[in-house]
């Protein structure tokens, strides 16, 4: 589905232990206060006076140890969310972002574009928790990022299941109030990455933690979801929630049967998604050219 009249066109589940559960939620409710909504800078036009809203998500590859670093440096990287923003995106779903560069384009955005960033967490065995930080000085903690050319309100982390031990991603909702549609970032944990318990999957309820928190129809939700598109071949297909491509539909998404999308990651697969309950008016996929991760933009009516 192109985008019109546009600069850019060009196994079942293993039981957990209720004490993982209760302190994995109680660190993502904590988190909630780690949210920070910074300041706009300055003033600018709107970009929804046509009544439409283009969300872009894109895994940034910004922290090098995570086999990111021959994608680019965070120069090249901030250039390259500047260009999503250029091309129309009014709102921009980061992951893998360090907290410096989501500020450093941020202002280098200026207008009255917005930012809010959850951090990732390593828990440890012992139980305590710490933000991944990124590597090199100054650059803060690896996270998710939400980047808005609007206000934005009711920012929230939103709880979900994370591993024991190891990396905790997470999800990150705030309401582009302009437009009354929420907006909801979610980077979904890899299969092995809870360290103590390597064979556990955690996709599924992390989904169902998103899918419980986007009910309703003026919803963009996305993210890098480490998950294939569900469908013959995908033995994991079983953990994507009943809502996911029939309540509501997919950026890319062309009948309501289809379950495919082009690829969006360097290994040929689609593994970011970006869905919406509003009326989808263009899909698009771009090469960063600084990143294993393409970004997917969507445009939506919101009249």
């Amino acid at each position: 589905m192109p985008l019109p009249d546009h600069p850019l066109l060009t196994g079942p589940r293993r039981r957990r232990t209720l004490f993982a559960v209760t302190s994995v939620l109680a660190l993502s409710a904590l988190l909630v206060t780690l949210v920070p909504v910074l300041k706009a800078r300055g003033t600018a036009p709107s970009r929804t006076a046509d009544g439409l809203l283009t969300v872009a998500t894109w895994n940034m590859c910004g922290v090098r140890r995570w086999n990111c670093a021959e994608t680019g440096g965070a120069a090249a990287k901030r250039r390259a969310v500047r260009r999503l923003a250029d091309d129309g995106a009014d709102v921009v779903l980061l992951q893998e972002a360090c907290a410096a560069d989501a500020e450093s384009v941020r202002d280098a955005l200026g207008g009255t574009w917005r930012l809010a960033f959850r951090p990732y967490t390593s828990r440890e065995a012992s139980g305590r928790a710490r933000a991944v930080e990124c590597d090199g000085r100054g650059r803060g903690a690896a996270g998710l990022a939400l980047l808005s050319a609007h206000p934005l309100s009711a920012v929230r982390s939103v709880p979900s299941r994370q591993p024991v031990t190891g990396l905790g991603r997470g999800i990150l909702c705030a309401t582009v109030g302009v437009v009354d549609v929420r907006v909801c970032n979610a980077h979904l944990s890899l299969p092995g990455s809870d360290l103590a318990h390597p064979g556990w999957e955690y996709r599924d309820d992390q989904l169902r933690a998103l899918d419980g928190t986007v009910r309703g129809r003026r919803t963009v939700f996305g993210g890098d979801f480490n998950l294939r598109p569900p469908g013959a071949g995908n033995a994991s297909g079983w953990v994507w929630p009943d809502s996911a491509y029939r309540v509501f539909r997919e950026c890319d998404q062309d009948s309501a049967a289809d379950r495919s999308g082009r690829p969006t990651h360097e290994s040929g697969h689609k593994l970011d998604y970006l869905f919406t309950g509003l009326p989808r008016k263009g899909c698009a996929v771009r090469d960063t050219g600084v990143s294993d991760h393409r970004a997917l933009l969507l445009r939506v009516a919101t009249g």
